[in-house]
């Protein structure tokens, strides 16, 4: 028998366990920075060293982190699940912890791409630096969405949400959008769950199962609540 198809939606709440900040615990500041000033193109256009800096600071941060039992607890899913993983989060953690399929919405920190093509992707461990071009004569950049810019890989999104028998919100605050329109995608009867330290308002959301605690905490509860649906 077929497995049953599990998607799930996760932001910064999942990788914070593992020592990554997110911006909106700090009041709209990222590690100290005004967003805007690092994560728009306005914010390139203006001072494109201090974006480089800024990222290639999170680069080594992400490398330094580890993947918690959040994430590894997502992976052991797969065991008796079809899991495809949509994350808001530019890290590698879900990976690092055995997820096989996951979507990154926003980009990848291990990731650079020409300012003149989006298709211009390449791999980047170290730092990006301002000088540092793309075949085409582009400045690189981080392959990341950053805030007043497309997300291409929306589109992708929706279609696999629409298609789940089983959807789960995992650490994010569901104000980012369009992120966080995906949860209305799901189909209407499917049952849902929700898992955060403070549950975002959820209202409209029909057959939701809401469990308010930490993603590590979280996921293993989620993990018990699935096997009904094995």
């Amino acid at each position: 028998m077929a497995k049953k198809k599990l998607v799930i939606l996760t932001g910064a709440g999942i990788s914070a366990e593992s020592g990554l900040k997110t911006f909106r615990d700090t009041d709209g500041l990222w590690e100290g920075y005004d967003v805007y000033e690092v994560a728009t193109p306005r914010g390139f256009a203006k001072n494109p060293q201090l974006v480089l800096d800024f990222y290639n600071m999170r680069r080594k941060d992400v490398a330094a982190a580890n993947p918690n039992g959040a994430h590894i607890g997502l992976a052991e899913l797969e065991k008796d699940f079809d899991v495809t993983i949509i994350t808001q989060n530019i890290d590698d953690l879900h990976e690092r912890g055995g997820s096989t399929n996951v979507l990154h919405l926003h980009g990848s920190i291990f990731e650079m791409r020409s300012v003149n093509d989006e298709t211009k992707i390449y791999e980047i461990k170290e730092d990006i630096n301002l000088g540092d071009l793309a075949e085409d004569g582009g400045q690189l950049r981080p392959n990341i969405v950053w805030f007043e810019e497309p997300v291409p890989m929306i589109e992708v999104a929706v279609e696999v949400v629409r298609k789940a028998d089983l959807f789960a919100v995992i650490g994010t605050s569901l104000v980012v959008y369009p992120a966080a329109g995906l949860v209305n995608y799901a189909p209407y009867e499917i049952p849902k769950f929700i898992v955060d330290k403070s549950i975002p308002y959820t209202q409209s959301l029909y057959n939701l199962t809401a469990i308010e605690k930490p993603a590590t905490e979280g996921v293993k509860e989620l993990q018990q609540v699935l096997q009904q649906y094995v």
